[in-house]
């Protein structure tokens, strides 16, 4: 069997991505027949089972707990979503302590992933118990995973729009990488050729907003 195709969602809290990693499971299976899982957050799990947010020194096994849930799943299916990775982890870590120690092997593990989608600012903040700090540390968040994907040349796309336009969206970023599959259902290329998906809408690395000045394609290298 062919190396599972692992793409990673990341982006600040309350941006959509465990909603859009379920979505595009769903998506893949129906219109590709590849085997598609998505790996939710271990970090949510965490925080629930202990009632509280980690400390300094928990950081680095909950990065690996992510890590190797991602792998298990490479491991038993075609295409694998990630609802968050160790760069998270990493980012998290560099905001809240003030620690960039994990930036660095988190971002070499990213490279197992052939795509990393970036979700857009554009969606409102809502409250999620422990995990949500609020809405200002949106941008500082959306900043340094900017950063991090960007100083070490990592492949990712930009995925913005509210519902269903989002996941149409991340669904034109992926095209590219799931036609080089071999899958028993063709419909979704088909219907990407006809919209000319490789064609698709430039994304600004440098902000969200569709109209910014700075017209940089952000798209898998």
């Amino acid at each position: 069997m062919a190396e599972a195709l692992v793409v990673a969602i990341v982006g600040a809290e309350s941006t959509g991505k465990t909603a859009l990693a379920a979505a595009l499971a769903e998506r893949v299976r129906a219109e590709t027949g590849l085997a598609c899982a998505w790996v939710p957050e271990h970090l949510r799990a965490w925080c629930e089972r202990e009632g509280r947010t980690p400390q300094r020194h928990e950081q680095p096994a909950i990065a690996a707990a992510q890590r190797d849930a991602i792998e298990a799943a490479a491991a038993a299916h075609a295409v694998v979503l990630a609802d968050t990775t160790p760069l998270m982890t990493a980012v998290y870590s560099r905001i809240v302590f003030g620690d960039d120690s994990l930036v660095g092997p988190a971002a070499g593990w990213q490279r197992r992933c052939a795509l990393t989608l970036l979700t857009a600012l554009d969606l409102p903040w809502v409250a999620d118990g422990l995990q949500r700090d609020g809405p200002h540390v949106r941008e500082p968040v959306d900043a340094l995973i900017r950063e991090a994907l960007i100083g070490h040349a990592l492949p990712w796309s930009l995925v913005a729009g509210a519902g269903e336009a989002r996941i149409e969206n991340a669904l034109d970023a992926l095209a590219p990488l799931l036609r080089r599959r071999a899958t028993p259902r063709r419909g979704l290329f088909t219907r990407l050729d006809e919209r000319n998906a490789q064609d698709r809408p430039w994304s600004c690395e440098l902000c969200d907003d569709p109209d910014c000045e700075h017209r940089t394609r952000a798209l898998p290298r």
